[in-house]
């Protein structure tokens, strides 16, 4: 597959209006008018500070932690001094590889030192009746990073985190010049997060969260890592804003509805391309 690379940081132009680049700056502009950080590439916030090894953002996760939890982070830092952001980074690493994303957000990260858990996220509260949970929900940190860098050295369109942990990838085409399609074949054949002939799968696409195909005319996700064109095709759903075309390359049918449990815990019907209504 020829993979078309766009240079993200010339001025768009008459000419480049049309290509994916402009719509990633758009999606990504949006999103910064909206209370999500996002910084130009090239400019302090940008992928830069991405930890590529261990596919999380440090400024970010440090930034929660000391704004939300600043006596655990004091505590942490009489244990391991200087040391302390390298040693949280690891434990945290560890524990989404073991636990995986949601299950880290929701119930947090235990820490040798402490004694109840590093919260990493504050859920939206049911009522607003408590003031401190509203403050520390004001407080997370939504950021979206372009063109980010993983291990295997691919290069992931957007990347969406929650206070420095990814919770979503997406691969953005251009219906001017390219086809959503494409986005969907990267994802299968190109985003491989364990591939052969690598010492270790890649943290960044190893993990259950959305990976999104987008385009100005379709929006696609689904939530298993090797998407719903992974084997089984009927055990893991995708959910399209607007149906798309057949993919570019063959895939197994579906086959009867389903659910796929605790992988998305929705069902699709049976279809013959990725794009399920």
């Amino acid at each position: 597959m020829v993979m078309i690379i766009e240079n993200v940081n010339k001025t768009p132009g008459p000419m480049t209006l049309h290509t994916e680049v402009q719509l990633e700056r758009d999606i990504c502009t949006h999103l910064g008018a909206h209370g999500w950080l996002y910084a130009e590439p090239g400019t302090d916030g940008d992928a830069r500070s991405y930890d590529t090894p261990r596919a999380l953002y440090p400024p970010d996760l440090v930034a929660w932690l000391q704004a939300t939890q600043p006596d655990a982070w004091d505590k942490l830092t009489q244990l391991h001094g200087a040391g302390t952001e390298a040693v949280v980074l690891e434990r945290l690493r560890k524990a989404l590889d073991d636990r995986g994303t949601l299950d880290v957000l929701r119930h947090g990260l235990e820490m040798m030192g402490l004694r109840k858990r590093l919260d990493l996220a504050q859920f939206k509260p049911a009522l607003a009746m408590n003031a401190e949970l509203q403050a520390r929900y004001a407080a997370n940190r939504l950021r979206v990073l372009r063109q980010v860098r993983t291990n295997h050295d691919d290069i992931i369109d957007l990347v969406l985190l929650l206070n420095g942990i990814p919770v979503a990838t997406a691969e953005i085409k251009t219906d001017f010049t390219q086809d959503v399609n494409l986005a969907i074949d990267q994802y299968r054949f190109d985003r491989i997060p364990r591939p052969k002939g690598k010492a270790s799968a890649e943290p960044l696409l190893d993990f259950r969260a959305a990976r999104w195909c987008t385009s100005p005319s379709a929006t696609g996700w689904c939530t298993w890592p090797r998407g719903c064109w992974g084997p089984p095709r009927s055990s893991c759903p995708s959910t399209w804003v607007t149906p798309a075309a057949p993919a570019t390359r063959p895939m197994p049918p579906a086959t009867a509805p389903t659910t796929c449990g605790s992988r998305c815990g929705s069902a699709i019907r049976g279809s013959t391309s990725w794009a399920a209504t």
